[in-house]
């Protein structure tokens, strides 16, 4: 088997069990692997370490399998990691109002690069790193073996990712019957329709339920803006548990247009909620001149870090659209205020919206501090696995 030797002094994040090893810690490749193989990590002394997949093309070289050196990375390997996760679900979502989930949650189910995530009768994967795509087949047959009732499993391997793989972007029916354009599933008494093939990430932000319940719990009566709006999933919860009036805001035009099915789908009025296409910082900036002003604000963004390099700019993003929400809340309002990037800690995000707070002149609490859900765990040895951050902030 190849190997990857580290230079002296670099193998403490492995002796933490931290999956990653970075193209800076390792001293030579031993055995010519290619993109995708299996590889042991040594130390500079010998020492073996880990066994991982090599990415020759990524700043990530080695993505770990596994740290026991008796554990041979085969297609048995990938049935007992992939029926581990599964259970794990089956657990910590047994009476769960859903028939959507995530499956698996790459590193921290100790499955480097892939993600599974399930819409009723469909599954659909992304295969993130050479070492998931080059497994690809063995993973998807004991997806198949170990979930039943499944009409098939769905390919959305089309994310930046794969080019720092040098791979490219991959998309389609893998087993089974291809999805319909739309399926529809159901959360928390809500029904949504989800295009699995083109939406934002597998089709829909599963990982903002348990955030959309406590919209929920904020709502009635309410008038909300619900900015980076996607396909209105805020405000169905919210409309549905008794909000007077969301603006759903976003710059797709067709994501409001599945939004606006959402309202009809679930038999909430129309005349409650409307949908603007368009620029939300320019939006909010013209909303604060013409004095409008709400009971709640969802700030929703994309990932604006996608590197350490953004994080500066990034910052600036997002104080910029906290400080606008703020200015636009009532007395009493509420700000729910959220960030996807990995890369930005819970401190940081913290003391920007404190600081978007300040110069808007405005004083606030945290009354809630809001994560991803239980079906989007974070392994102890990876905590870049806790990417999804909120605040529910009290204006005074």
């Amino acid at each position: 088997m190849p190997s990857i030797i580290l230079k002296t002094k670099r193998e403490k994040s492995l002796l933490n069990r931290h999956p990653w090893i970075f193209s800076g810690a390792i001293a030579r490749a031993d055995g010519q692997p290619r993109p995708g193989d299996t590889v042991d990590v040594l130390a500079a002394d010998g020492r073996w370490l880990a066994r991982g997949a090599y990415s020759p093309h990524s700043q990530i070289r080695v993505r770990t399998w596994t740290f026991d050196q008796a554990e041979a990375i085969d297609p048995g390997f990938f049935e007992k990691r992939l029926q581990q996760a599964l259970d794990l679900r089956r657990t910590i979502m047994a009476g769960a109002d859903t028939n959507a989930s995530r499956l698996v949650a790459g590193e921290s189910d100790g499955l480097p690069g892939l993600i599974v995530d399930r819409y009723d009768r469909w599954v659909v994967c992304q295969f993130l790193s050479a070492g998931a795509d080059r497994w690809k087949t063995s993973i998807v047959d004991c997806l198949k073996e170990l979930i039943p009732n499944l009409s098939g499993i769905y390919e959305r391997s089309d994310v930046d990712v794969r080019k720092k793989e040098g791979m490219v972007p991959v998309t389609g029916c893998l087993r089974g019957a291809e999805p319909p354009d739309l399926v529809e599933i159901e959360e928390n008494g809500c029904r949504y329709r989800v295009d699995v093939k083109g939406g934002h990430k597998t089709g829909f932000y599963l990982d903002q339920r348990d955030n959309r319940a406590c919209v929920a719990a904020h709502a009635k009566g309410k008038v909300l803006l619900n900015c980076f709006a996607y396909t209105g999933a805020f405000a169905v919860a919210a409309l549905r548990a008794g909000a007077s009036r969301v603006v759903n805001i976003d710059a797709s035009a067709s994501a409001l247009e599945l939004a606006r099915t959402h309202v009809a789908l679930n038999g909430l009025d129309s005349t409650r909620v409307d949908h603007v296409t368009g620029d939300v910082f320019d939006l909010l900036r013209q909303y604060r001149t013409g004095d409008r002003t709400y009971d709640g604000v969802i700030l929703d963004p994309p990932k604006f870090v996608t590197s350490k390099g953004d994080l500066m700019k990034a910052s600036r993003g997002y104080k910029d659209i906290n400080r606008l929400a703020f200015e636009l809340l009532r007395p009493g309002g509420t700000l729910f205020t959220f960030s996807c990037s990995g890369l930005m800690g819970r401190d940081l995000f913290q003391k920007i919206v404190a600081d978007a707070a300040l110069d808007a002149g405005r004083q606030a609490q945290i009354v809630h501090w809001l994560n991803q859900p239980p079906d989007h765990p974070t392994a102890l040895n990876f905590p870049e696995g806790t990417y999804l951050k909120g605040l529910v902030c009290r204006v005074a």
